[in-house]
C-alpha cells in the first residue's frame, strides 16, 4: 500500500512522544463515554493507549503506510486511510494531535458538526489558550461558545514532538453543552452578529455596537451596564453568558424597531 505523500512531517505534522501528555489525554478520554474517533493517528502513540480503554476505536490517518502498520499492530481497531477534512465526525468522542497548519479548518469542521459530544485535541499553545479564553477569546470561540465549553488542560513542550516544531503545543478540551445558551435555530444569525461586533469600528463595545446597530432609541450603554459589561470592553473580553445577553437585547431592539 503506497501513500501519495512522502512523510508525515511534509504535511506539517509532528509525532507526539511526550509521555505525560499522552497520559493526560488518555485520562481525560477515560472520563467520557462512547466510541472514539482519532484524527491524524500517525504512528499510533495515542492510538496504542486509546485501544487499551477497551472501547470501539476508529483511527484516521492520511498516510497509507502508517495505516497498514497500525492495522498489523492493532488488528482489533478500525484504522482507515482518509483525509481528516473529509471524514464525518460521527463518533461521541473525537481525539487528535492536529497538524498545526490544518488547525483552523479542522476546528471549523469540529464546531460545525452536531454528532460528537467531547473533543480532546492537541494544537499550538497560543491556539489552545485563545480557544479556551485565556487572555481573551477569539471570534471563532465566541461564535461557538453558546453550544460548546472550552477548557485548557496543559502545555506541551516543543521537544515533546518529533520533529520538534517551533512552538509549544496545548491540550484543548471541547464539550458540547447539555443546554445551549442560544437556540440552534438562531446559530447562523448569532454568528453573523458576533462577526459584526468583532469586526466593527470603535474603541469599545458601546461605540462598536452603536455604530454597527444604530437602532432608534436604543441605549447600548444602558444595556451594557445591565449586563455588567464595561462600555470600554472589547469583544474578546466577553463571557459566553454576556454574549447571550447582548444577543437577546439585540433581538429585542430589532423587534422594537419593527413595531415602530
Amino acid at each position: 500500500m503506497r501513500s501519495h505523500i512522502g512523510g508525515r512531517h511534509e504535511l506539517g505534522q509532528n509525532f507526539l512522544r511526550h509521555k505525560p501528555t499522552i497520559n493526560t489525554i488518555i485520562e481525560i478520554v477515560s472520563q467520557t463515554d462512547g466510541h472514539i474517533l482519532e484524527l491524524c493517528a500517525g504512528d499510533g502513540a495515542l492510538t496504542t493507549e486509546l485501544a487499551k480503554l477497551g472501547r470501539r476505536l476508529f483511527a484516521i490517518e492520511i498516510d497509507g503506510h502508517r495505516v497498514h502498520r497500525l492495522r498489523r499492530r492493532l488488528p482489533h481497531i478500525d484504522a482507515r486511510q482518509a483525509d481528516v477534512l473529509r471524514v464525518p465526525l460521527d463518533q461521541p468522542v473525537v481525539v487528535g494531535n492536529l497538524p498545526f497548519h490544518l488547525t483552523t479548518p479542522i476546528m471549523r469542521k469540529l464546531l460545525g458538526s452536531r454528532q460528537w459530544n467531547h473533543a480532546i485535541v492537541l494544537t499550538q499553545w497560543e491556539v489552545a489558550r485563545k480557544r479556551a479564553g485565556v487572555g481573551g477569546r477569539t471570534m471563532m470561540t465566541a461564535q461557538a461558545a453558546p453550544w460548546f465549553e472550552f477548557h485548557l488542560h496543559g502545555r506541551v513542550p516543543a521537544d515533546g514532538f518529533f520533529p520538534k516544531p517551533s512552538v509549544d503545543g496545548g491540550i484543548l478540551c471541547i464539550s458540547r453543552r447539555d443546554r445551549p445558551l442560544i437556540s440552534h435555530v438562531d446559530r447562523r444569525k448569532y454568528q453573523e452578529f458576533v462577526h459584526t461586533v468583532f469586526t466593527g469600528r470603535g474603541r469599545g463595545l458601546a461605540q462598536i455596537l452603536s455604530l454597527a446597530f444604530p437602532h432608534r432609541g436604543a441605549s447600548w450603554r444602558r444595556i451594557l451596564r445591565a449586563a455588567d459589561i464595561m462600555p470600554s470592553a472589547l469583544p474578546r473580553n466577553l463571557t459566553p453568558e454576556q454574549w447571550q445577553r447582548l444577543w437577546a437585547e439585540h433581538l429585542w431592539l430589532k423587534g422594537q424597531r419593527a413595531d415602530d
